[in-house]
């Protein structure tokens, strides 16, 4: 059976799909600008902007906006909070899925 107080912790902000990626991505880079983003997400402008908001007032992802040869470029960076959030949901998705093939284990 699996322990639905694990489940329950899950940290909802980063269960979103968007959000999720978003994290896991700047998690395997240093930084991404929002079209790098959008592009590996496959979503929209607005979808990823309103999801993006929502991490960045969670303290998990900082924000910096900016011109490039005077276009606008927003550039996001994984926090040291968002790691430590990251890294306590994919333990916890573990033990979720540790859990589950136990239980398709027994007869």
């Amino acid at each position: 059976m699996v322990d639905s107080a694990v489940h329950d912790e899950l940290d909802r902000l980063i269960h979103e799909r968007i959000r999720l990626g978003i994290v896991a991505a700047l998690a395997a880079n240093e930084s991404l600008t929002f079209a790098e983003l959008k592009d590996v997400l496959k979503t929209s402008d607005g979808n990823l902007s309103v999801h993006a908001r929502r991490l960045e007032e969670a303290g998990y992802i900082k924000v910096t906006k900016g011109f490039e040869d005077r276009k606008p470029k927003t550039e996001y960076r994984l926090t040291p909070k968002g790691r430590r959030a990251l890294e306590t949901y994919l333990q916890q998705m573990e033990s979720i899925l540790h859990q589950a093939r136990g239980a398709l284990e027994k007869p």
